[in-house]
């Protein structure tokens, strides 16, 4: 059993409408997300037992790692008794909305799969994956998913309309400080309930207020959809924002920034921190350096900045 390595992407939500939380305290949500071509690299070799190393101290690299969680889950599905070192080689960010663990958790059920010389089929890793976390199995696929339910119902985006986001340039951007994904969704079922016992009906448009009818989502993402030359642009819509714009100013400020100055369409991906812009194909790099000036300026030298694609 040769070593292997896998790169273990980024995702971000282009679409993302949470409506409602279940009686199982998920929520559920409908969304568009894309991989990107930026992201982690795990190493995988054969060992007496499963480890974990990680390039970044601020990760942990006991059993509370997805990686190690995911090592677990491939031995009882798989009934294989060997051990694996892995290595992580950390970019993603925690606390960013960008999925870095669950992406890290697929690698590894990959890279294992590989390394036991095949005992699951392609076919059982979504399920294992979705027992992981609820992001996670959208990893399992190449390119952008349509996520229903808590994110385990996935679909791939019909290929006319995935071409219009395959391959767009973005600039993926994140502030110091990160945002828990349970706090963002505390948050907004909170401000839901809220606006039930006050008969104020949710919205939808620039500034989503509490949960989005699922209907209403459907609707949105059906007709960017079927109109064949909506650009990736017309997609853009996430209702955590309002949870995390009203507890850190410094985001929709930079991004209203970002807006007038550039003229750059943008979004927050998940439940936050990072967010991301749309690029132009066209952009010359002269820009995208002032940009990114831009950015360094409003939040900070420490402030991620990175140029990518969607994959």
């Amino acid at each position: 059993m040769n070593p292997v390595a896998l790169f273990s992407p980024a995702k971000l939500n282009l679409f993302l409408a949470v409506t409602g939380r279940r009686a199982d305290g998920f929520h559920d949500l409908v969304s568009v997300a894309a991989p990107l071509a930026w992201g982690d690299l795990l190493h995988a070799e054969p060992a007496a037992e499963f480890t974990l190393e990680c390039d970044d101290p601020a990760v942990p690299a006991d059993e509370s790692n997805l990686v190690l969680k995911a090592a677990q889950a491939f031995r009882t599905a798989s009934g294989w008794n060997g051990g694996v070192r892995f290595r992580l080689e950390k970019r993603i960010p925690p606390g960013a909305g960008l999925g870095g663990g669950s992406s890290n958790a697929v690698a590894a059920l990959r890279a294992l799969n590989v390394l036991a010389g095949g005992p699951l089929a392609p076919s059982a890793l979504p399920a294992i994956a979705a027992r992981l976390g609820s992001d996670c199995a959208l990893f399992l696929h190449a390119g952008p998913v349509i996520m229903r339910g808590r994110g385990e119902r996935l679909e791939p985006v019909p290929d006319v309309a995935a071409g219009r986001l395959r391959g767009r340039r973005v600039l993926l951007f994140k502030p110091s400080f990160g945002i828990g994904t349970p706090w963002a969704y505390a948050q907004l079922a909170a401000l839901s309930a809220q606006q039930a016992k006050a008969g104020t009906a949710a919205l939808l448009g620039d500034r989503p207020h509490g949960y989005i009818p699922a209907a209403v989502a459907e609707r949105r993402l059906g007709a960017w959809l079927a109109d064949g030359l909506a650009p990736a642009e017309t997609l853009l819509l996430n209702n955590l924002e309002q949870v995390a714009f009203a507890k850190y100013p410094a985001l929709p400020a930079l991004l209203t920034l970002l807006r007038a100055d550039f003229g750059l369409t943008t979004g927050m991906s998940g439940s936050g921190s990072a967010c991301f812009a749309l690029l132009p194909d066209n952009l010359v790099p002269e820009c995208v350096a002032a940009i990114s000036a831009a950015i360094r300026a409003a939040w900070g030298p420490p402030a991620l900045v990175v140029e990518t694609r969607l994959a």
